[in-house]
């Protein structure tokens, strides 16, 4: 059975996590497709590189130059001409001339039956092509080398001009999320500002009568609003532009204007709260006035309950585009990991990146974990190293939805899949990490 936003509304049946997350890319590029047809806007931008971190390429960047711009040392030693090599255990006995160092280019030759003392990274003199390392000669003083010839090959230990990269080829590929490698290629290329698609305008609000502000007082039975606190700092990773639009009544005419002030302004709205089965009777109705938007049960755990579709164009919007819409579920840890599961990849797609996903890496379970085959269960956990060095990990305890201390702690999920079961101490399960290095 084939579900999306424009099927009925979905309540009894669950999504399997795959075709949740497949009903999403479609729709986003079905988006983006209407884009390219009804917006006159231009939306790309360009950025100084020290504005441009996790922003996403929008065109190649091209190389203005050979990298590297001329033959040289790939390390420090002696240059010669290669051509006196062979294969025996003879000596080599060479002449040395003189020193290059990086920057500082030598302005002589060097003959045959002599070689220079050259630094990582110096420009190759004329007449050489082969360099040795240092500490593979002898020498008695200062003036001559000796080495076996066996030790290397003709050309060894010499960069080309261009051998990393060639004047006008891609050095870095449109629809790349930029990091902080990314930024210093670009500069060690010498250029100072790159083409980024414009930032999305993510629009985020929280529903329900018990919610209140930072600040506030507590009335009986109320807390506070972690959510969107939760959502803007996921946000903020992707270096998107944020509309915050507070906390929203738990009735029909709140709930319906502020989803119609946010889609005037906001490329993508998500809202927490408001979407478990009891709660989606009055919601359903303003979202079949507002876009195509299905309900949806999910297979998995924390984040069964969610809505997902669009919002259709509003009076007063600056264009005529829809507004992609997620209605996530209230409990904090199930806002994050949905957000995590559908919400971020599909956000990276629809500004134009090319990776969406995040690497899976493997490692040993500390203890044993109950599974029920059928759903697709997000385990917060903590990453470490085991005394035989083997990556294990360990759950941070209590994996409720509404327990955002297991968040906090942890440094990863622990992703059981689908049709996994129970997994005993030992056995190896996929982890994805919170944070990268780069």
């Amino acid at each position: 059975m084939k579900h999306s936003p424009n099927s009925p509304i979905l309540l009894s049946s669950s999504l399997h996590v795959d075709e949740a997350r497949k009903a999403i890319s479609d729709l986003v590029k079905e988006l983006i497709e209407d884009a390219a047809k009804i917006e006159s806007l231009d939306n790309i931008e360009i950025v100084s590189l020290d504005q441009a971190i996790n922003r996403i390429l929008a065109e190649d960047l091209l190389s203005p130059i050979d990298v590297p711009a001329a033959d040289n040392s790939a390390m420090d030693g002696y240059a010669f001409n290669g051509a006196c090599l062979g294969n025996s255990e003879e000596l080599v006995s060479l002449k040395v001339v003189g020193t290059a160092y990086a920057g500082k280019p030598y302005q002589g030759k060097v003959d045959t039956g002599t070689c220079l003392k050259i630094m990582t990274g110096a420009l190759m003199p004329d007449g050489c092509d082969t360099v040795i390392p240092q500490e593979l000669t002898h020498s008695q003083d200062d003036k001559f080398i000796e080495f076996k010839q066996s030790l290397l090959k003709l050309g060894e230990n010499r960069r080309l001009r261009g051998e990393d990269l060639q004047k006008g080829k891609a050095a870095i590929q449109s629809g790349r999320l930029l990091r902080p490698s990314d930024l210093g290629l670009a500069a060690s290329l010498g250029v100072s500002t790159l083409n980024v698609h414009r930032k999305l305008r993510v629009a985020i609000l929280s529903s329900g009568d018990e919610l209140r502000n930072l600040g506030q007082a507590l009335d009986v039975g109320c807390i506070y609003d972690s959510n969107r606190y939760s959502l803007t700092g996921l946000l903020n990773r992707l270096n998107l532009e944020i509309v915050d639009c507070g906390i929203v009544r738990d009735d029909p005419a709140s709930l319906k204007e502020a989803f119609c002030n946010a889609a005037k302004v906001a490329d993508v709205l998500i809202s927490s709260g408001g979407v478990s089965v009891g709660e989606a009777d009055f919601t359903k109705q303003i979202m079949q006035e507002l876009g195509d938007v299905g309900f949806w049960k999910i297979a998995m755990r924390p984040g069964r309950p969610m809505a997902f579709g669009t919002l259709k164009p509003v009076a007063g919007q600056s264009s005529a585009r829809r507004t992609l819409f997620f209605g996530l579920p209230g409990n904090p840890v199930a806002v994050m990991v949905t957000f995590y599961q559908f919400v971020r990849a599909a956000l990276l797609q629809l500004n134009g990146a090319t990776e969406t996903e995040p690497p899976l890496i493997q490692a040993v379970s500390s203890a044993a974990i109950r599974k029920k085959a059928g759903r697709t269960e997000f385990q917060r956990a903590i990453l470490g190293r085991g005394t035989d060095g083997k990556p294990v990990v360990e759950l941070t305890g209590s994996q409720g939805a509404g327990i955002l201390r297991s968040m906090s702690q942890a440094n990863c999920f622990v992703i059981l899949h689908h049709d996994q079961g129970n997994i005993a101490p030992g056995d190896w399960v996929d982890v994805a990490l919170f944070d990268g290095l780069l």
